[in-house]
């Protein structure tokens, strides 16, 4: 039950941080995009895919850059390619969220 309560407090922390808060808000309004063009089922699960992990990443993201906040508070070029590094997977996944969300409208545009 420890390692759950843990896991409860990570996240609420987690989404006292701006830019996982963004990408909560807009996994949600990609949900309401979604209901209104009547995704199917296969794209639901697409979504939901794309939003997770956009999400987790953005909590990675913010995790890695606490600790090299921790590690070294000065300008560090080896402590800023790290932040960066993890700032793409962040891009990355975002790109190709969005990607599955306009593949997604534009299949309901054509049928």
């Amino acid at each position: 039950m420890k390692k759950f309560a843990d896991a409860f407090h990570g996240l609420k922390l987690a989404f006292g941080h701006r830019a996982v808060l963004v990408q909560c808000i807009l996994g949600i309004l990609a949900v309401i995009g979604g209901l209104v063009i009547r995704l199917d089922h296969y794209e639901w699960l697409a979504f939901a895919v794309c939003i997770g992990m956009v999400i987790l990443c953005e909590v990675f993201n913010t995790a890695i850059e606490k600790i090299g906040n921790y590690l070294n508070g000065q300008q560090d070029e080896r402590i800023r390619t790290i932040k960066d590094l993890s700032s793409a997977a962040v891009l990355v996944a975002s790109i190709t969220a969005l990607a599955v969300c306009i593949l997604c409208v534009l299949r309901r545009l054509g049928s």
